[in-house]
């Protein structure tokens, strides 16, 4: 049986809604003619910031106008401004403040009026004009855009045609969406299957069962995860339909080895593929026939970039076309590059090792950085909420390694003997997105310091007993 929402069919074993490329690229050319309709420009920003549907079709419908509405944005240089929806009411206003869009999209009615049939559609170019602004947590505690501007149409054409070429992506493609849209990963793979010819489904959200229903029913070709995903769904009790994938693509996090080696022997070692990268750019790729010979390396230079160890510091040098700069912050912009024998090099300001071949090990992500199924968590902003509490007066945040999640998320406090910890846990769901709460809390007498006073968060852990 099969239902129908204007020219997307779901069908309704697995759920999903297919989204082919004829009718992205008509809608989005729709789109792109009523945002110069409504007077933006080449250098505008709109705000792509919906927040979560509840029912499923709603949710599926939403994914598909996100998608189509990025792409004719892009088109005529418009640059979009993704706004995760699990952030709380007052980080959703500080981006949306921040980044000053044009116009703001916070609903899925005004994605479906802005992709809807106009009388007079716009011509889209071949490749869009940019990448979406991500907003990146900083060791400050306030999120910072990434922001590339607008590219000419060779450099989109190296930005696109490179990304779609090396996952080799063609119109025989269909990619299954597993994360949200508005994160940089799940909205690119989505985009790299449209622009090439293929189809993508869209579930709404993730889910094991449904996702498993959906490799079984449409067998997908691409798919872009974070481990989490994938360790969810190899423990369902019911297992896996055989894999049907010919690129299944993780990153955002550590992959445990036990799960890594799971991955292999469900979809097969030449289909798993592996790369480091961060909302500010992309660093290496590492296919996983390689993996079994070098154990915890994430790969080598992808196509068109270099690596280099500076005091132990990764950095990279892009193309043109992965040249960034933080929105607003020109100090934090001039930290994060260097030149070097007359090329521009960036860091993320992780550390690692390079062997001998130029394979890449990551020795320590930046000192601060907590990374929970694939999200970016800073202490500094947890921290300040937390000692905005009554009763609080010291803490430090840390990450403990979680099977499942990567690391979780903790807090260690030093407060009144009678701190209420529940009613801190309430305040903290009320001003930060889920992702960032602390899963546990710790009361300690005293934080470790340094001589200047610096609370040491790598040695929280260890005094507590957590490794």
């Amino acid at each position: 049986m099969t239902r129908s929402h204007g020219h997307n069919a779901r069908t309704r074993l697995g759920l999903v809604l297919r989204l082919t490329a004829s009718e992205a690229r008509q809608r989005a050319s729709w789109a792109a003619a009523r945002l110069l309709h409504m007077g933006l420009v080449s250098g505008d920003r709109i705000a792509i910031a919906p927040r979560h549907e509840k029912d499923i079709e709603q949710a599926q419908l939403q994914q598909s106008r996100i998608t189509i509405s990025v792409w004719a944005a892009l088109s005529i240089g418009v640059i979009p401004v993704m706004v995760n929806p699990d952030l709380s009411e007052r980080e959703h206003e500080y981006i949306l403040r921040d980044s000053a869009p044009g116009v703001v999209f916070n609903t899925t009615e005004s994605l479906v009026a802005l992709t809807s049939d106009f009388k007079v559609p716009h011509s889209l170019p071949l490749d869009p004009l940019g990448r979406p602004m991500h907003y990146t947590s900083g060791t400050t505690g306030k999120p910072k855009g990434v922001w590339s501007g607008v590219l000419t149409p060779e450099a989109a054409a190296g930005l696109w045609a490179t990304e779609i070429d090396m996952w080799g992506c063609s119109s025989s493609d269909t990619s299954l969406v597993h994360g949200p849209l508005t994160h940089s990963g799940p909205l690119r793979f989505a985009l790299y299957s449209l622009m090439a010819g293929g189809d993508v489904l869209l579930p709404g959200w993730f889910d094991a069962d449904l996702h498993a229903a959906a490799i079984a029913e449409h067998r997908p070709t691409i798919a872009f995860v974070v481990p989490s995903h994938m360790q969810r769904l190899l423990e369902r009790p019911s297992g896996l339909p055989d894999s049907p994938y010919r690129m299944l693509v993780h990153a955002g996090s550590a992959c445990p080895p036990a799960v890594k080696e799971a991955i292999h022997e469900w979809a097969g070692a030449e289909n798993v593929w592996e790369f480091y990268g961060s909302t500010e750019g992309q660093f290496t790729v590492m296919p996983g026939t390689q993996w079994a010979s070098r154990p915890g390396s994430v790969g080598r230079a992808r196509p068109e970039r270099e690596l280099r160890i500076i005091d132990g510091t990764i950095w990279c040098a892009p193309p043109e076309y992965g040249y960034f700069e933080y929105w607003g912050d020109p100090e934090k912009t001039a930290a994060s590059w260097r030149e070097i024998d007359g090329k521009r090099w960036f860091t993320v300001g992780d550390l690692g090792r390079l062997d001998v071949d130029g394979y890449l090990y990551i020795e320590g992500r930046r000192e601060d950085l907590i990374i929970s199924g694939g999200m970016n968590i800073y202490p500094a902003e947890l921290e300040g909420e937390i000692l905005a509490c009554d009763g609080v007066h010291d803490v430090a945040v840390f990450g403990v390694t979680d099977e499942r999640w990567g690391q979780k998320v903790c807090a260690a406090i030093v407060g009144d003997v009678d701190l209420d910890l529940s009613a801190l846990a309430m305040r903290l769901r009320q001003s930060l997105a889920g992702y960032k709460q602390p899963k546990e809390f710790f009361v300690v007498e005293q934080l470790p310091r340094t001589a200047s006073g610096k609370i040491q968060r790598l040695k929280v852990p260890r005094q507590l007993g957590l490794e």
